[in-house]
């Protein structure tokens, strides 16, 4: 979990980073913005005042754009981890297909199922969780 009382947690200090360094730092930065997406998330679901709401999860889209800025940089700063990305997408690309491929179905709606489909679940917040103790 990001330590947010040192900006500099991780890093060296008293000299320029290192490329791999910086790339760390980079990793770490997307980690803290969806961390806070999270937060903000956590707390507009735990409240029934609906200007709270609103606002936290605006911010909550913020990091979110933040998170893919710092996606995008690292895309720069490490070309190779693009590759590992992609390689996962295929790996869940051909389990979508293989799920499709089962079913019978195109592999939108095999893949997705649609809200009103989906068994509706509890939501957890910070709220909830406190009150069952």
């Amino acid at each position: 979990m990001p330590d947010f009382g040192n900006a500099f947690s991780g890093l060296a200090s008293g000299r320029t980073l290192t490329h791999e360094e910086l790339v760390r730092a980079v990793r770490f930065m997307v980690a803290a913005e969806y961390e806070a997406v999270q937060m903000y998330v956590q707390l507009a679901e735990s409240t029934g005042n609906e200007l709270a709401k609103r606002v936290l999860m605006d911010i909550a889209d913020e990091e979110i754009v933040h998170a893919g800025e710092f996606l995008r940089l690292l895309k720069e700063l490490a070309p190779r981890e693009e590759t590992l990305y992609a390689e996962g997408a295929m790996e869940v690309q051909e389990m979508i297909d293989s799920l499709a491929g089962a079913a019978g179905e195109p592999a939108a709606q095999s893949a997705g199922a649609e809200a009103s489909d989906m068994p509706e679940t509890p939501s957890l917040t910070v709220g909830s969780l406190i009150d069952k103790g």
